[in-house]
């Protein structure tokens, strides 16, 4: 990216992040940027209704968005949610922006400013119902707090006195509880989320990308969630349908994302700072 792209912070490691990126540049238009919304556009809070982007991230992406194919953000949370925590609404430069929420089984659009949506899942219904009464039966209740999500509900553990402690004990009562319910759960920062299961931002951006017939893909994230966005990468990448840049937004929580990346950058200001430089390089 550049004449100093050797001592560059944004220099991939991996020769597919290196394919990756330059297939991004030369090319622009057959591109998808895709992102995750927390922990990559915005920073992890406690108090995930507290959370917003960073203050460049939408300039970045309004910059961005029209040399590029498409923009979209693959997230866990409400689309809805997204949007407006995001500031994605109304941008110039971001009429054809889609966010993709709950894993894909939402679909937010600029163009239109509407959320399409699949039924969602009974069971969700039924672990709402029964969360607080199980939490406090097992005697969790103490630090942890329920998050709504629509068509998923969470756990965090974030308040908690030892937040992985309360975590690690959580994972496997929850876990027989979301079963009981024909759910899954999806674990993260701090967080367990009960969620339908063959929804994942794999299956999601895999669609998406053959939707808008793209060939090159940066996709950035940060936690456990996004794991499977990766895998989806890599094996669009293997079957030779796009080359790929996998970005880790970095994180001390999470260290298996990173040793899956082609780059590493600070969290969402290294995203924000990412997306400058590609917008610089494609100037």
């Amino acid at each position: 990216m550049g004449d100093d792209r050797t001592h560059s912070p944004y220099e991939p490691l991996t020769p597919a992040g290196r394919e990756g990126l330059a297939a991004i540049l030369a090319r622009p238009e057959r591109a998808v940027i895709a992102l995750d919304f927390d922990g990559t556009l915005a920073q992890i809070v406690p108090d995930p209704e507290l959370a917003r982007a960073h203050p460049d991230a939408v300039p970045a992406l309004a910059a961005l968005a029209p040399r590029v194919r498409s923009v979209a953000v693959v997230t866990g949370r409400p689309a809805g949610v997204a949007v407006r925590h995001g500031g994605f609404a109304g941008v110039p430069g971001l009429e054809h922006l889609v966010v993709l929420g709950h894993y894909g089984a939402e679909r937010w659009d600029a163009v239109t400013g509407t959320v399409h949506a699949a039924e969602p899942h009974p069971g969700v219904a039924a672990v709402r119902a029964e969360l607080p009464g199980f939490l406090d039966g097992i005697g969790a209740w103490q630090g942890t707090w329920i998050e709504e999500k629509g068509r998923a509900v969470a756990v965090h553990t974030r308040r908690a006195d030892d937040p992985q402690a309360a975590f690690d004990a959580l994972r496997g009562p929850l876990g027989e509880l979301a079963a009981r319910h024909g759910l899954i759960v999806e674990p993260g920062r701090m967080v367990l989320e009960l969620r339908p299961p063959g929804v994942d931002k794999g299956v999601a951006l895999t669609d998406y990308v053959r939707e808008v017939g793209a060939d090159s893909i940066l996709y950035a994230g940060d936690d456990l969630g996004d794991l499977p966005a990766f895998a989806a990468v890599d094996k669009l990448r293997a079957d030779g349908e796009v080359r790929g840049l996998l970005v880790c937004s970095g994180s001390a929580e999470v260290t298996e994302l990173a040793s899956r990346a082609d780059l590493v950058v600070d969290g969402p200001a290294g995203v924000v700072g990412l997306l400058a430089r590609l917008t610089a390089d494609l100037a």
